[in-house]
């Protein structure tokens, strides 16, 4: 299972880097919005969404609402919905407290979850396109912040398989611990701060690009749970199948998904 892990994601990763450095904003913002459009119905799914015609009606309207996104680029808007991102990651913190609720399959859980989902994927593309246009470096900027949640990832696995005794959330993902926490806090804060300074960042900058890489990993790691919680809730294992030992889309941008709303919004503050 872990070697069938490891050879995907050494397809994956050239592709996703090439994709982020090579393309313009607009064509980056595009690839983004397909994938995301399939991580969509693969939420539609775990929402319980079981009517085929009415997902292929929820995809379309999500396809005008990218277009939407994309005509307010740029505008007051963008710090706006970045702001409900991360508002919405907040909430999400209190949804894992209360595990059980929404688990129940009624429409009225349907419509709760499935706007949810417009909170974990538009506020999202939002943040990446304007990470990505950022001038200078955004590509570069781009590709940390997506580096900073993968080494969290690894840092979580390897140290969460080491020293991984004591549970984080064993209720909703009884395989993730507390030393797979911090394992992953160590690995997003050092990547941040070895990126920063080959992006040029330095002094007090280079410490408040640290601590918002803590900020980015720790809500990364909700992220993480949320789509466990959503997969418990659907009784299934995983998201999808499209990826050998990886899942569906979901299960590998659920860290993503929460964490750049968080870091894009932090580059803003910060002003770096």
């Amino acid at each position: 299972m872990l070697l069938q892990r490891i050879l995907t994601a050494l397809v994956l990763a050239p592709l996703a880097i090439l994709i982020i450095l090579l393309p313009t904003t607009g064509i980056f913002g595009a690839i983004v919005a397909l994938a995301f459009l399939a991580a969509w119905w693969e939420w539609a799914q775990l929402s319980g969404l079981k009517n085929r015609s009415a997902r292929i009606v929820l995809l379309l309207a999500a396809a005008g609402v990218f277009i939407l996104l994309w005509l307010a680029r740029g505008s007051a808007w963008t710090p706006w919905l970045l702001a409900v991102g991360v508002a919405w990651w907040v909430v999400a913190c209190l949804w894992l407290r209360h595990f059980a609720f929404g688990a129940a399959p009624t429409r009225e859980n349907l419509i709760l979850k499935l706007i949810a989902g417009a909170f974990v994927i538009f506020p999202t593309w939002v943040a990446l396109t304007s990470i990505h246009g950022r001038l200078p470096h955004g590509h570069w900027w781009t590709l940390l912040a997506l580096v900073i949640v993968w080494a969290s990832d690894i840092g979580a696995y390897f140290s969460g398989r080491t020293f991984g005794k004591r549970k984080l959330a064993p209720q909703i993902s009884p395989g993730k611990t507390w030393a797979g926490a911090y394992g992953a806090m160590v690995a997003g804060v050092l990547v941040a701060d070895v990126g920063g300074w080959l992006l040029g960042v330095r002094g007090g900058a280079l410490l408040a690009l640290a601590l918002l890489a803590a900020a980015t990993v720790a809500i990364s790691i909700v992220g993480d749970l949320l789509e466990s919680l959503m997969k418990r809730h659907a009784q299934v294992k995983d998201s999808g199948s499209i990826f050998p030992g990886h899942g569906g889309l979901m299960d590998r941008l659920d860290s993503v998904f929460a964490a750049l709303p968080v870091f894009a919004a932090g580059l803003l503050l910060l002003d770096i």
